[in-house]
């Protein structure tokens, strides 16, 4: 998305307006006098057609009045010579002034003006995405009318009014079609996973404000340990491979964009206290300085918050710290500066795996740790993690004339993991935690500091510790240029990180580690998109975008001595190194034709590409690096749709078709420098085929009421001869849903949200549908009332939330503990018994929460 300076506010989201004024002065004179002509567009360079245009002679008080025509152009002509305030307003846009423009000599100026979502309220906010229609206006996730893909818009009103304050982003996006998470311990109150399409995670982006992030090993997201709910503004979600100028490691599936709220353009202050089940206790200071200095060009975001709680499943403890802050500076009616920092750090006593059947099944559906049997493997204090993280970058967007723009933004983050975890006794055969022929006794100091044989290598049987510990460094940058025609793009991003990854048996009752790992690894790793792209616009109607990336990364790897597991002794060497790139040409076309100013069309055709595990490189007994390298994972998707905007009622709906190319297989050939070890040989899995259809609407019911619902109808399967053809891919439900009706008036949010997941499958990656997981559903109601009165006290608030309002216990999915037993000397099809070492992922219980805020806005009177 392109953005433009303005002088009066700014923000990198999307949400204030922007005036880019030109220095060059058109040749063509008039014996009348001067002119000022113009073009006025949104943020995506498309026309906006009559906004109301006010030239205003400073000297004279002789103000102009146009419109702009279907082209979003004005012309005012016969300008004596002075200086001139020009005012352009369109509805659910922010009000740009360009004061005291001067002219001069009967010669012509021209502005290339871009606007951009008004940030003054967020029922303007919506209304710029939503226009006229009441019912796009309280919708609580939509589609653009300018949209050249399928996307879900999800505002801040959604996210601070109909989701809980200890919300992750995986819970917010559960709103859009074809979506479904989980999260066993409560709501953000532990690593969430997502599905959408049947893509899993790392087969799709994440951003921050237009920055991908992700782990180095694979491209897959922790959603606890970077950007909380409370700070996230709003949700772009694109479930395409995206434009050619779609950036990231995995736009394999698509992209979820989050978006940092806008600076406040008002000084405010806003305390608040969440309490619910689980004796979870959030903690949260806001303060926003308005902008500041004598032009009013400064100001900031402050966030600080501190959540603690003891979590559903029992001694699964979590405690956050994390604040964030958000700097705008308006250098100049050109440019602008943000800079932006958010650093968490994150404790809890999570285990490494979820919990087992069997202790489900004598314990109660909460169960996960215990405190009462220190030898048992399943004893909380064994179990810690501690992830500090870190993310800053700094924004620079300006303008160069001639509508040339230029966006760029420096970066760097962190991430790191020390996790520590005992293991079960390898004996197991109950799944319990405590008692004969299970955990107990297992962990004392003869077992845990005494070396045990496991195939090839010997290892300490008792306890890992764990580190995935990265540091990246990039930028993200595009030059535009803005015309009548239409928008040009290219740009690049390029990032490098450095990682630090290894597991070491332990002696959870010392900490003592054993002096050869599992496996220690650094690498480093570059990543580049360079990217072209053109957005034309032949009539104002239709829309066609055209471009092509190039995806390539690059690895080099050093991995030490180990145990056996990965590279072995390496003969007597500290360490052997490994090294090789990836490439992928990414072309893209889109278009988008509005049939009516409330109803559009679209299609599309693009590819994504995902960069491989860094495991592609494992070189087992230190024999050379795999000789042949895999092609890289790639999608090609072929998808059309259309977004309608009546008053009353909104429907987005659209049909897709996506090819894709599975997850790295591996293969054990024989290593030539040491017969002890194999080398593995990675190849591409089978080609899998998904179809399906995806609509959400809302429906404006009257006196305050509205009524949404969502649904995605799909088929995921293998395709291809001599592979599992026909076979379900794993984790991709038939169907989801989502209904909800809402109360949206007089300061009161109420609402009822129900989430319905179809029947899907889980499998080991070599057997396909061996593990059926049921459907299942959740509910949650919201009765909220908040000041917006325009007084002192807005933004005050009382809350109330109830997550699984029914409390359905579901289990959501399975990894089976016994192997896969063919069907009738299949090679594909497999059934799998269940067992009580079955580790299952299971719905939290019904909770609870209660929310007090106090806002105070010094600026305002009642």
């Amino acid at each position: 998305m392109l953005h433009t300076i303005g002088r009066r506010s700014f923000t990198w989201t999307g949400t204030a307006a922007t005036l880019l004024t030109a220095s060059s002065l058109l040749m063509a004179q008039t014996a009348a006098g001067g002119s000022i002509t113009g073009s006025v567009m949104d943020s995506r360079g498309n026309a906006i057609q009559k906004a109301e245009v006010h030239i205003r002679n400073r000297a004279t008080g002789v103000d102009q009045k146009l419109a702009t025509d279907d082209q979003g152009r004005f012309y005012a002509t016969g300008l004596a010579d002075g200086s001139y305030d020009i005012t352009i307003a369109s509805t659910g846009f922010q009000t740009v002034t360009q004061s005291q423009v001067s002219l001069s000599g009967g010669k012509s100026l021209h502005l290339p003006v871009q606007l951009q979502v008004a940030s003054s309220s967020e029922n303007v906010e919506v209304r710029a995405l939503a226009g006229d229609s009441l019912a796009a206006q309280e919708g609580l996730s939509q589609g653009s009318l300018d949209t050249e893909a399928p996307k879900s818009e999800i505002g801040s009103k959604f996210i601070r009014e109909f989701t809980p304050p200890t919300s992750d982003y995986t819970e917010i996006i559960q709103i859009a079609p074809g979506t479904f998470s989980y999260n066993s311990n409560g709501i953000g109150l532990g690593q969430g996973t997502t599905y959408f399409r049947g893509f899993p995670d790392g087969d799709y982006d994440i951003t921050w404000d237009g920055i991908p992030f992700d782990d180095t090993n694979t491209p897959t997201h922790h959603s606890w340990a970077f950007f909380p709910g409370l700070w996230i503004g709003s949700v772009d979600f694109d479930r395409s491979p995206g434009t050619a100028s779609t950036i990231g490691p995995s736009t394999f599936g698509g992209s979820i964009n989050l978006q940092s709220p806008e600076v406040s353009q008002e000084q405010n202050v806003q305390g608040q206290v969440s309490y619910g089940s689980f004796n979870t206790l959030l903690l949260d200071g806001k303060y926003a300085t308005g902008m500041l200095g004598p032009k009013k060009n400064i100001g900031l975001n402050l966030d600080i918050h501190r959540m603690t709680s003891d979590g559903f499943e029992t001694y699964n403890d979590q405690e956050r710290d994390a604040g964030d802050i958000k700097v705008q500076w308006n250098a100049s009616d050109k440019t602008t500066v943000t800079g932006y920092s958010g650093v968490v750090r994150l404790y809890a006593n999570t285990p490494n795996n979820p919990p087992l059947r069997a202790q489900i099944e004598n314990y109660g559906w909460n169960y996960l740790l215990q405190k009462n049997d220190p030898t048992s493997g399943f004893y909380q204090p064994y179990n810690t993690y501690r992830v500090p993280t870190d993310f800053e970058y700094v924004g620079i967007h300006s303008f160069l004339g001639r509508g040339w723009l230029i966006d760029a933004k420096p970066y760097t983050y962190s991430y790191n993991n020390a996790q520590y975890y005992a293991n079960d006794n390898p004996n197991d055969t109950t799944g319990l935690a405590t008692g004969k022929d299970s955990s107990t006794g297992f962990i004392n100091e003869t077992t845990c500091s005494t070396q045990k044989k496991k195939k090839s290598y010997y290892y300490l049987p008792c306890a890992v510790d764990k580190l995935n510990s990265y540091r990246k460094y990039g930028e993200t940058a595009t030059a535009s240029q803005i015309s009548k025609y239409g928008v040009f793009r290219t740009g690049l991003w390029y990032e490098w990180a450095t990682t630090n990854r290894y597991q070491f048996p332990s002696n959870p009752l010392t900490h003592e580690d054993q002096t050869l790992p599992n496996f220690h690894e650094n690498f480093w790793t570059n990543s580049y998109n360079p990217f072209i792209e053109y957005e034309w616009h032949p009539t104002k109607r239709l829309t066609l975008t055209g471009g092509d990336k190039e995806a390539y990364y690059t690895m080099n790897l050093k991995q030490y001595a180990d145990d056996g597991k990965i590279v072995g002794d390496l003969n007597g060497a500290a360490y052997t190194t490994s090294s090789g790139g990836f490439g992928s040409n990414l072309p893209s076309a889109e278009g988008n034709y509005r049939i009516l100013n409330n109803w559009s069309a679209y299609a599309q055709f693009g590819k994504g590409a995902q960069i491989p595990p860094s495991s592609t490189f494992d070189v087992a007994g230190g024999g050379q690096e795999v000789s042949t390298l895999p092609k890289p994972t790639e999608t090609t998707t072929y998808q059309a749709g259309t977004v309608l905007k009546a008053n009353r009622f909104t429907l987005d709906a659209d049909v897709f078709r996506v090819k894709f190319q599975n997850n790295y297989v591996s293969n054990a050939v024989a290593n030539p420098n040491d017969s002890a070890y194999d080398l593995n040989e990675y190849y591409l899995g089978p080609d899998s085929v998904t179809k399906g259809f995806e609509a959400e609407t809302n429906v404006a019911l009257g006196y305050g009421f509205h009524a949404y619902a969502n649904g995605t109808v799909n088929k995921a399967t293998y395709t291809g001869k001599g592979v599992p053809s026909g076979l379900n891919v794993a984790d991709t439900p038939g169907y989801t849903q989502s209904l909800a009706v809402t109360y949206q008036d007089h300061g009161f949010d109420l609402g009822i949200i129900e989430k319905r997941v179809g029947a899907h499958y889980n499998d080991n990656g070599t057997y396909h549908n061996q593990v059926y997981d049921a459907p299942f559903n959740n509910v949650n109601l919201f009765l909220n009332y908040t000041i917006r009165k325009h007084s002192i006290f807005d933004e005050s608030k009382i809350g109330f939330s109830i997550n699984n309002l029914f409390n359905s216990e579901d289990i959501l999915d399975v990894a089976a503990s016994n192997s896969a037993v063919a069907v009738n000397g299949s090679s594909y099809i497999a059934t799998t018994a269940i067992s009580p070492l079955d580790q299952l992922s299971l719905t939290a219980a019904r909770s609870y929460m209660v929310t007090f805020r106090m806002g105070l806005f010094p600026n305002r009177k009642n």
